[in-house]
């Protein structure tokens, strides 16, 4: 067991599952005055839905992977409208932008007085999340990611005040995510709950959710890829994306997600599929310390359970690719010459990379690069 080690898990004050679950929004909102609406273009149609009342403003310009640019533009929004409620509309990039806005609006802390663990003052607005993906769990977690600008790294942010007041799993509004979106994100989802499930720092509460949220990707993600609609699909893939948001509280993720940074800050992957291209690879190179967990992830997701790192590879990358991820780093543009410079990247993440359950080495982790390419 290991439950000798105090973990704390935060989550959402309130939790609205199920199709049609937007429209309760409106309801919980009542009294706001100013409502803050963070979304991307793609998402921007369904600000109706949430049925708000009061003074609406929507900020919409949250690009696919924020930097602190794109932070400090819906910032400047806030601190004009200064909103009593902020709703993140979106996927996890929207959802990270909201809380960070909720904290920060007034401007008496800035970023990078709050990067790293419970430095941030105050909430400054009630939150919602409202999940428009199903993958990065952001919902569920009281953690934002940004990137620096200058540096291209990620840089985050984590505060039990940056936990939504209200977090809603509505499969409905995911009926329109691309196929391509939905494969992606759903490997991240994944990942989150197989990372945490084989991490050095692992809970067997954890463990749990972290069980879950496999299943429910071995019987869900591929339904949703092949139709859209497939509510039960959606909302099992909901599911399986706030369990590994829960998973990434207490224990994180491990060498896999700081594999995956680099490739989406230098080749600006959408983050589900850098960490499909890099899941198989990892959990590969994982499996001699892990065997057991090894082949109880292969078992849920309806692969043949040998842990042998050779089986590894071949079947989770075939489970990867199957569902239309296109695997190979050079074909989204990436040369052998800067995979040298981006292992030292990843490899200087620590704050993952110390998770792992293998020691991982620069040359290692160029070793995965190479074979991803």
């Amino acid at each position: 067991m290991a439950m000798d080690r105090l973990i704390t898990l935060h989550q959402p004050s309130r939790l609205d599952i199920g199709a049609g679950a937007v429209s309760r929004v409106g309801a919980w909102a009542a009294g706001a005055a100013r409502s803050l609406v963070i979304t991307a273009p793609a998402v921007a149609g369904l600000v109706e839905r949430l049925g708000l009342g009061g003074d609406v403003r929507v900020f919409s310009d949250v690009p696919p992977e924020p930097d602190d640019t794109a932070l400090a533009a819906a910032l400047a929004v806030a601190a004009d409208f200064r909103p009593d409620l902020v709703i993140g509309l979106g996927g996890g990039s929207v959802m990270d932008v909201a809380k960070l806005v909720a904290v920060l609006w007034d401007g008496r802390q800035t970023l990078a007085e709050v990067v790293g663990p419970d430095r941030v003052a105050a909430k400054l607005s009630r939150l919602a999340q409202v999940p428009t993906t199903a993958g990065t769990g952001s919902e569920a977690g009281i953690r934002a990611l940004i990137t620096d600008s200058t540096t291209n790294a990620k840089m985050a942010v984590e505060s039990p005040l940056m936990r939504a007041d209200l977090a809603v799993l509505d499969p409905e509004l995911t009926w329109t995510v691309p196929a391509a979106v939905t494969a992606a994100t759903g490997v991240d989802a994944m990942a989150h709950c197989v990372e945490a499930f084989t991490n050095r720092r692992a809970h067997d509460m954890i463990d749990g959710f972290a069980r879950m949220g496999i299943d429910l990707v071995g019987r869900y993600l591929r339904r949703a890829v092949e139709d859209g609609t497939d509510t039960e699909a959606r909302e099992g893939m909901m599911l399986a994306s706030y369990y590994g948001g829960i998973c990434l509280g207490p224990v994180n993720t491990a060498a896999g997600h700081a594999l995956a940074y680099p490739l989406g800050t230098r080749l600006h992957l959408p983050h589900g599929l850098a960490n499909a291209i890099i899941f198989p690879h990892v959990l590969a190179f994982n499996a001699p310390a892990r065997e057991a967990k090894t082949a109880e992830i292969l078992s849920l997701l309806g692969l043949p359970d040998t842990p042998e790192p050779d089986h590894v590879l071949e079947a989770t990358h075939g489970f990867c690719r199957d569902l239309g991820n296109e695997m190979r780093l050079s074909a989204h543009g990436a040369v052998d010459n800067a995979l040298p410079a981006w292992a030292e990247e990843a490899h200087g993440i620590r704050r993952l990379m110390d998770n792992n359950p293998r020691e991982m080495s620069v040359d290692d982790v160029l070793t995965i690069y190479r074979a991803a390419y």
